[in-house]
């Protein structure tokens, strides 16, 4: 004890020079630093606060009562007493008083200790490193702790507010202490005090550390109800941080400062750099400013809310229907009814999209609603007088007309979007019904307004509806004089004109005026000065509306009916000759010469038409043709018809040629030749498409059968058998067959058979295979029922040469099975596939030999006996009714070849063998 006492004495001694008072927080220094550089001079503050705060418990003395050696004489000192736990430490700071670590740990060794002794150690030690950031931030910590959950007003707040003060007269550039020292300020209900702490930390700290000020500072301000205060403190705050201007727009509308606020508002939206925090747009900012404006037109008197709103209806097209609410809304809070009603009537008017219309008068409607219901409830309080009786019955009216013209407004916006809309004016024509002022008025915009050569629709509608109405009223010769005009417009396409003279035309004629009628379609047809491509668009249409097919075929009609025959047909060689006639229009002139006798004329108008065309569109000139030519001359001109089909047949594509085969097989049967006639059959059955060649064959087999006996079909049978696909030629090989069997040929159908099983899987064409059975039945024998048999299953066995082909195939049979393996042989999943497929041709042996007849129980078919009563094999009988079909001239069985020897020269140097 007594070495630790002579310590302390050796200890307290007057401190040296000051060190620097900026230390920053960070890890501890090495002897040298700021914090271990030697003792530090306090300031006069200091040490009287030392003083006053240094005493101990039972007369124990501070720091700040050490006497100076160098001083005078003083009062005598009290012994320091120290616990044994402290000794170790003490001894430690003897031999480096320096360490603020050895502080640090004497610090927290004393922590539960008494407060005055901890304050004592803290005091020692800052007086030995006034500069330790790390001394002064638990310091502070712990004087704050010491007075959590006091009242406000006790003496050791003005104790910790004093060590606070103290510590930033050396860490006045440490950000962490002003904001404790803030905060602790803040919580005992200091709010001026607060407020110039806050004040002195920015001043005292550098710019770039303000960011870590403002957020409490704020949150302080906006605690208080002191808006004028927190007001100042914001705009400062905004030349530090532009960009947090939206919060304190935030603040203004909750203090109740809107028109403040709504400059700030109009200051950001005009800003173009400027962006939100909140990540809201331009539009958004607009948005909160209108609205602001809107509600609030009695607390915003410095900006002109009609304008900016106005301002923005110019800006943000895509929103107008929102802007207009906001802007009548804005007049109906200030009470100006009539102002508002006017921006209604004009937003109604001006908006181009129909959700805008919607919005806009769905709020002028409840606008309208709302002053009714107000206007009934006046008068129910107040009583009705004249005055507000003639007032409501104007509001109903008002209201009621605003309803009724709905679909007019409504057809005027989509207008608005589209002027040259035809389909629209139509509707606006529509909503006009029982008006015929408001029509003609409708229909004179309309075809004013509408451009042809932008017009959505047919600008030509316009003109012959308006020309209708005036008909429709009796007055024809508005109605030509329309349909005149109408003839000079600029349309876009020539069919639209010549839409307009057809209309005139029938004007015309709906009033029983058939040479007028001949007179308009005369004019439309005629030939123009200037001549032009009909597809030439740089070209007016007018000038080649000579060439419209519509035009010229009513003239044809009008003439047909009304003209004479040299005039009709003076009309359809003028369209022969501009070569704009239809396959139609041929036939149609072919005719009307063939009506006056004129059949060879009618033929050469064929041939005009025939040379117009390709095909598939001459197909029905040359049908009607040949039918014509037929019907005309039968086989007195044979060879001339005959070039007429062999043409029609050059170049024919092969959907189109099976009518014309037919009719060239026709004409040969009935003027001709049947030898050429089935020469034209077997050409037909090569030319047509695979899909028509089985019902060519079908009438070939037939037309040959009637002509020549159904034996000469058998080669014709062959060749499409030959040449069909499978299932069309299992079905010509049945009808084979069964010719055969009708004329007695067994062997020749049985041929047929064997020939057809190549192409029939018994387990798909079961009744190919039912059928077989039952020829032969009829007329085999055991041998031949064998022999049927083993080439059903030789087929069978070619169409399983794949397993998966085999298992599809008899799932398909079954019905039930899952597709698995495992589905042939139920119960046996161990069973390898060759196994399953050895199981399945037992199965199938098994059903040949039960399909197998037995002559014991049945008599199948008849033997027949021989000379001397005994019957010989099946096998060595003959057929009763096989035909012998050996001819005279036929070739012997066996032919007896010459042989010669090869010489030697051309085996050249080989050896010969």
């Amino acid at each position: 004890m007594a070495a630790a006492e002579a310590a302390m004495a050796a200890r307290e001694e007057p401190p040296g020079a000051g060190a620097g008072a900026g230390a920053v927080p960070g890890p501890e220094q090495q002897p040298g630093a700021v914090e271990e550089a030697g003792a530090v001079e306090e300031p006069a503050a200091m040490e009287g606060a030392a003083a006053m705060e240094g005493a101990g418990p039972a007369g124990e003395a501070g720091p700040a009562a050490a006497a100076d050696p160098g001083a005078g004489p003083g009062p005598e000192r009290p012994e320091l007493c120290f616990e044994e736990e402290e000794v170790q430490h003490e001894e430690e700071l003897l031999r480096n008083p320096f360490s603020v670590r050895g502080w640090l740990r004497y610090a927290q060794a004393r922590q539960r200790g008494p407060r005055p002794r901890l304050n004592q150690i803290y005091e020692r030690a800052l007086r030995e490193l006034p500069g330790s950031y790390k001394l002064w931030y638990q310091y502070l910590r712990q004087r704050r702790a010491q007075v959590k959950g006091r009242c406000p007003s006790d003496p050791a707040f003005e104790e910790a507010n004093a060590v606070h003060e103290r510590a930033l007269v050396f860490m006045h550039k440490m950000p962490r202490i002003w904001l404790d020292y803030c905060q602790f300020l803040a919580e005992q209900g200091r709010i001026t005090r607060t407020r110039r702490t806050f004040d002195r930390a920015l001043r005292a700290l550098p710019i770039t550390q303000h960011r870590r000020l403002w957020p409490p500072y704020l949150s302080f301000v906006r605690r208080h109800p002191l808006p004028e205060t927190a007001v100042r403190v914001f705009r400062r705050f905004l030349k530090l941080c532009p960009e947090e201007a939206e919060q304190y727009v935030s603040y203004l509308r909750s203090v109740g400062r809107l028109d403040e606020a709504a400059q700030v508002l109009a200051r950001l939206v005009n800003d173009e750099r400027f962006v939100s925090r909140q990540g809201k747009s331009n539009y958004q900012l607009w948005q909160e400013l209108c609205e602001l404006l809107s509600q609030h037109p009695d607390r915003v008197r410095s900006l002109d809310a009609g304008g900016i709103i106005r301002g923005g209806l110019t800006r943000f097209t895509d929103q107008r229907g929102r802007l207009w609410g906001a802007l009548a809304d804005c007049y109906v809070r200030c009470g100006h009814l009539e102002k508002a009603r006017d921006v209604y009537e004009e937003a109604v008017q001006t908006v181009m999209t129909v959700r805008d219309f919607t919005q806009v008068f769905d709020s002028y409607a409840r606008f309208e609603e709302s002053v009714i219901a107000a206007l009934l409830d006046t008068q129910a309080q107040l009583g009705q007088g004249q005055d507000e009786e003639v007032e409501l019955e104007l509001r109903l009216a008002r209201f009621e007309r605003l309803m009724s013209r709905r679909p007019l407004l409504l057809n005027s916006v989509l207008l608005r979007q589209n002027p040259h809309n035809v389909h629209e004016w139509h509707k606006r024509v529509a909503l006009h019904q029982g008006q015929p002022d408001k029509i003609i008025q409708t229909f004179t915009e309309a075809v004013r307004t509408v451009d042809p050569q932008r017009a959505t629709g047919r600008p030509h509608e316009l003109w012959v509806a308006f020309a209708r109405f005036y008909e429709d009223n009796g007055q024809l010769d508005d109605a030509r004089s329309i349909l005149s005009r109408a003839t000079r417009v600029r349309f876009r396409r020539v069919e639209d004109l010549a839409a307009v003279w057809c209309e005139f035309g029938e004007l015309e004629l709906r009033h029983q005026r058939h040479q007028e009628a001949l007179a308009v379609l005369r004019k439309a047809t005629a030939l123009p000065s200037r001549r032009a491509e009909y597809f030439d668009s740089s070209e007016p249409v007018q000038n080649r509306l000579y060439k419209n097919l519509r035009v010229w075929a009513m003239l044809a009609d009008l003439e047909e009916s009304l003209g004479t025959f040299q005039s009709t047909r003076s009309v359809y060689e003028r369209i022969l000759d501009l070569r704009i006639a239809t396959p139609q229009i041929v036939i149609n002139y072919a005719l009307l010469l063939e009506e006056h006798g004129r059949f060879e004329d009618s033929f050469k108008a064929y041939e005009r038409g025939i040379a117009l065309f390709r095909w598939p569109h001459v197909g029905d000139l040359w049908l009607t043709y040949l039918s014509k030519f037929v019907a005309r001359y039968g086989g007195r001109k044979l060879e001339r018809a005959r070039d007429l089909f062999e043409q029609a047949l050059d170049g024919c594509p092969p959907q189109h040629a099976k009518t014309i085969y037919l009719l060239y097989a026709r004409l040969e049967e009935q003027f001709g030749l049947a030898r050429r006639a089935m020469a034209v059959y077997e050409r037909g059955t090569r030319a047509v498409p695979p899909e028509q060649q089985r019902d060519m064959f079908h009438i070939y087999i037939r037309r040959a059968a009637e002509l020549f006996g159904v034996t000469h079909t058998r080669p014709i049978y062959q060749r499409a058998i030959e040449v069909l696909g499978d299932d069309a030629a299992r079905e010509l090989c049945l009808r084979f067959a069964d010719m055969e069997c009708k004329l007695g040929e067994v062997d020749r159908a049985r041929a047929i058979y064997t020939y057809c099983s190549q192409i029939c899987d018994p387990r798909i064409t079961g009744s190919f295979w039912q059928t077989w059975k039952e020829f032969e039945i009829r007329h085999g024998n055991e041998d031949t029922i064998r022999e049927m048999l083993r080439i059903k299953r030789s087929v069978q066995a070619t169409y399983n040469t794949q397993v998966n082909f085999m298992a599809s195939q008899m799932l398909k049979v079954s019905g039930s099975a899952t597709g698995t393996v495992s589905d042939l042989a139920p119960g046996q999943s161990g069973l390898d596939e060759m196994k399953l497929l050895e199981q399945r041709a037992e199965a199938l042996a098994a059903e040949a030999q039960r399909d197998t007849p037995r002559p014991a129980q049945q008599v199948l078919f008849v033997r027949a006996e021989g000379a001397g009563g005994s019957e010989p094999p099946l096998s060595l009988q003959g057929n009763p009714e096989e035909i012998d079909l050996d001819e005279e001239g036929e070739e012997p069985d066996e032919v007896q070849l010459e042989q010669r020897k090869v010489p030697a020269s051309v085996f050249g140097g080989l050896k010969d063998d």
